[in-house]
């Protein structure tokens, strides 16, 4: 049996692993299941699984449900409590589905004990690429990509050879408002921005989309992921998120992954690699899809992609600021703070108040990341 630990267990990805999971009982046992403040479905989770190790966001939380666990159970909290379900457990693959920066020293804490990566937290590449992927070399560690775009493209390369790629393009939705004008954002509600029209996902990953900001840390993702230039990086629309991304050949041929978009498909090949498993996945008719439709990115119709193409061109701190201040502007636009349109503003302002430092240590990024948000909060 696989032994995996989630950290982001009551997540959209936390949830959707756990599918899989129940799928193929005799396939797993769950070491570690930590969350944020989902005090029900956390309980749920630690009574039907049995981990050894529990965590969640802080010590009251731990407090109030501690005595809704089973004794045996070791329970902790706050970032000590995910490092010690990432790192602390004897599960050989750690899923990281906790949403933003947080996710970063669990990870490194996870691969310093020789875990495998089951990626799906965009942010620890993107803040701090460098440092993991160093770590995950020199521990011999692999990252198995869970994103969809970036699982397509591991599996468009098995078998491969890196010099032999042109280039990568991800594909995106465009989310809930890809077939608006700037000017018809202007008065949109978190209720619409919430209308993802194909994937679920959580709140954060869903305003993400529909700015694109998640296609820009995707981007960046991939740059570490695949060792890849950011020139070879390309991104399309395609708002059947069918073809969920595809690799170039010099020689000019081109291998897509396709499928209909459901993330326990890609999930559950990070943990089943190098097996495909049975899934329970709605299979794809390309007959019933009809048409597949592409159109070219517009970065002035999407200036956050632009962003982070320019954030990850100039590399250090860069990215590490574009992801704090995101992080703040979603928070504030959720909480009906701020508009829509101000969330690229806020971005954008705290990247010009900002001079990139190069090859930063994990200290400096901490430091630069609370910079940003506080920067972002004060707008």
């Amino acid at each position: 049996m696989k032994k995996i630990a989630i950290i982001g267990s009551t997540g959209s990805i936390g949830t959707q692993t756990l599918d899989v999971v129940q799928q193929h009982p005799e396939q797993f046992f769950v070491e570690g299941l930590a969350a944020g403040a989902n005090v029900d479905l956390f309980v749920q989770q630690v009574n039907q699984f049995r981990p050894k190790k529990a965590s969640i966001a802080t010590k009251e939380l731990a407090d109030q449900v501690r005595p809704l666990l089973p004794a045996e159970i070791e329970l902790s909290y706050g970032e000590e409590g995910l490092i010690e379900v990432a790192a602390g457990t004897e599960a050989d693959t750690v899923v990281t589905a906790i949403v933003g920066s947080a996710g970063l020293p669990a990870t490194l804490a996870a691969i310093s004990e020789g875990k495998t990566i089951a990626l799906a937290n965009k942010e620890t590449l993107v803040t701090a690429g460098h440092l993991v992927t160093a770590l995950a070399k020199e521990k011999g560690v692999s990252i198995l990509p869970v994103d969809s775009e970036h699982s397509a493209i591991f599996q468009c390369l098995n078998g491969e050879h890196m010099e032999d790629v042109a280039g990568i393009t991800l594909t995106a939705s465009g989310g809930s408002f890809r077939d608006y004008s700037r000017e018809q954002l202007t008065n949109v509600t978190v209720e619409d921005a919430l209308k993802h029209p194909n994937w679920s996902m959580g709140a954060k990953v869903t305003i993400d989309s529909a700015t694109m900001v998640n296609k820009g840390l995707e981007v960046i993702e991939a740059h570490w992921l695949f060792g890849l230039e950011f020139e070879q990086i390309g991104v399309l629309l395609h708002p059947e998120s069918i073809v969920h991304s595809f690799v170039e050949y010099r020689d000019g041929s081109i291998i897509a992954q396709l499928g209909t978009p459901d993330m326990r498909v890609p999930i559950q090949y990070a943990l089943s690699y190098p097996h495909r498993w049975n899934s329970a996945a709605q299979r794809l008719s390309l007959a019933e899809a009809g048409k597949l439709q592409f159109r070219e990115m517009d970065f002035e119709r999407f200036p956050c992609l632009r962003l982070a193409f320019e954030c990850g061109k100039i590399g250090g701190t860069a990215p590490t600021v574009f992801n704090a201040a995101n992080e703040v502007a979603v928070a504030r636009f959720l909480n009906r703070e701020i508009s829509f349109l101000k969330i690229e503003y806020l971005i954008e302002t705290v990247l010009s108040r900002h001079e990139a430092l190069a090859d930063p240590s994990l200290e400096v990024i901490r430091d630069v990341d609370l910079w940003a948000r506080a920067v972002a909060e004060s707008l």
